[in-house]
């Protein structure tokens, strides 16, 4: 901190913000495939573990012996034919499927959308970034 002038007050400085103008005109490829990847594997494990807390939640809970109830006193026989398949094997499969599918699809997009960014900054000039300190 300065020290006040002779008359006792400070003196009337200002700085002026330095600021720093950048253009974003290409984004790789390859990182963006990276990044959309470790993004879809975070969600896919996340998808993984909240359908085994779900299951665990209902069967204990005993929603899934209501829903097979529900189902017999509605549909009869094959009401309880359409529950019995619905067993933590086939769940879990079913889980991990969409997992996989989901890492393939957001990976995927993720690389398209990047090659897409590149060819439209070639029209548009790219985004516009302004970095400055207050």
């Amino acid at each position: 901190m300065a020290a006040p002038a002779r008359g006792g007050t400070m003196p009337a400085q200002k700085k002026q913000a330095k600021q720093v103008i950048m253009r974003l005109v290409y984004v790789d490829f390859w990182s963006a495939l990276k990044m959309s990847f470790l993004v879809s594997l975070v969600v896919a494990a996340f998808t993984v573990v909240l359908a085994l807390l779900l299951w665990t939640a209902l069967e204990r809970f005993g929603a899934i012996g209501a829903a097979s109830d529900f189902l017999t006193s509605i549909a009869g026989k094959k009401g309880a034919e359409l529950v019995s398949d619905l067993t933590f094997p086939n769940v879990m499969t079913f889980t991990l499927v969409v997992a996989l599918l989901e890492v393939i699809v957001v990976s995927a997009l993720g690389a398209i959308a990047a090659a897409l960014y590149n060819l439209a900054t070639n029209v548009a000039g790219g985004w516009k970034l302004i970095f400055g300190n207050e």
